[in-house]
């Protein structure tokens, strides 16, 4: 059963109807969300994802099992996420550490609850899986950073279930530069060996992910890929200036590649937030006594720095996004380049979350807003997977083809 309605403040804008009708319609599309970072609390001990947790508690996270059903999600990406740390053999060591931990962790998920959850690598097996009732496990890697330099860990990560790699995160790594370094404000791109892994992902069906890439990185992807491109937690630039989020340039260039911009639920990135110098006082004390976040090593620091970030968020609390102002982002997409390149990226866990929207049980009312703006249910389809899924077969088809070739050459 999925969860009542969220948004009571706007309530008194909903058609008689419009709100059954849209739970009917949640229940029927089959739902994608391309990026969340639950695998972080998979991998704490004693933290169960087949458990109920309640949300809005401190520990609680934003998605696990029980709440996947209540907000009738049934295809997750759970993210290999990897802070960026040194460019050293010792670093990339640390990262495949890190990585291998938490696709155990994702793993032991599809292990433990077989009845209810099962791991999928294409599209049609994701299919398969819905059509027997059960939820669905998508694997991708935030960061390349475990790749290091060595080329050969493409195949071995896609031969461990992963179906995207986000090429880089907060900082500079071996493949590409990114949208928010800031020792480094020269956009140099994807490097050399960047032009390797965007070529062996195409060669092996995997998807290329350009959330958090450089302008230029994503200019120099789009040029180079033999496939459509996604940007699994992205939004617009236009209507948020943020470097994390899609110039107009770029969301016209994923689209005339045939890639999807899946909009992402990070506050901060959906609308700007008002100055407080409070609070920026407050988190540039905490900034200076832990330091970088993706140069802490250790986990238990990193918990630590965690804990203290979300205290400094409810002492000073900032006015967030509503779920109308993040379909104002898919709005401007389709109205920018098409219904067919635009879905939906959480990254719950991992800082997503609007009001009326904070956690996996209230995604229907996203739904709800959609259909309020009068999306009909073909293209709320599309939003919410469908786009995904062509892209995913498309990638899987380019795949086949260069194979194709090698085999005959």
């Amino acid at each position: 059963m999925i969860t009542v309605f969220a948004c009571q403040t706007q309530r008194d804008e909903t058609t008689p109807g419009l709100e059954e009708r849209a739970l009917e319609l949640h229940q029927k599309i089959f739902t994608v969300d391309t990026h969340c970072d639950t695998p972080g609390n998979m991998a704490r001990e004693g933290w169960d994802f087949g458990e109920f947790h309640p949300p809005g508690q401190r520990g609680s996270g934003q998605i696990d099992l029980p709440r996947m059903k209540q907000g009738g999600l049934d295809a997750e990406f759970f993210a290999l996420y990897t802070a960026q740390g040194p460019l050293t053999e010792e670093g990339y060591a640390r990262a495949r550490e890190r990585a291998d931990q938490l696709l155990r962790a994702i793993y032991r998920l599809a292990e433990k609850y077989p009845d209810q959850i099962g791991l999928a690598t294409s599209p049609d097996q994701a299919l398969e899986l819905n059509t027997q009732g059960k939820l669905v496990a998508f694997i991708g890697m935030e960061n390349g950073y475990p790749l290091g330099r060595d080329l050969e860990m493409v195949a071995k990560y896609y031969q461990k279930g992963v179906r995207y790699i986000t090429l880089c995160h907060s900082a500079d790594n071996d493949i590409c530069d990114s949208s928010t370094d800031r020792n480094d404000p020269q956009d140099k791109g994807l490097s050399e060996f960047g032009q390797q892994v965007v070529a062996e992902c195409n060669r092996l069906g995997m998807m290329i992910d350009v959330s958090h890439a450089s302008d230029q990185t994503i200019r120099d992807v789009l040029k180079l890929s033999q496939a459509p491109v996604i940007a699994s937690h992205s939004s617009v630039r236009t209507l948020c200036d943020h470097p994390r989020n899609l110039s107009d340039e770029l969301i016209k260039g994923i689209a005339a590649k045939g890639g999807v911009v899946q909009i992402c639920l990070v506050s901060s990135f959906v609308k700007k937030v008002p100055p407080n110098p409070e609070r920026d006082q407050a988190l540039a004390a905490l900034a200076q006594k832990y330091g970088r976040w993706n140069e802490i090593k250790d986990e238990a620091t990193r918990e630590k720095l965690r804990q203290e970030y979300e205290m400094i968020r409810e002492k000073y609390p900032s006015p967030r996004a509503t779920v109308k102002d993040l379909v104002d982002h898919i709005d401007y997409v389709v109205k920018l380049v098409g219904i067919d390149y635009v879905g939906i990226g959480t990254d719950f866990d991992g800082g997503g979350g609007v009001e009326g929207c904070n956690d996996v049980t209230e995604l229907p009312n996203l739904t709800l807003e959609l259909l309020r703006r009068g999306y009909n249910e073909e293209q709320i389809a599309k939003i919410w997977g469908g786009n995904l899924l062509r892209v995913f077969r498309q990638v899987e088809q380019v795949a086949r083809q260069i194979q194709a070739q090698e085999k005959h050459s």
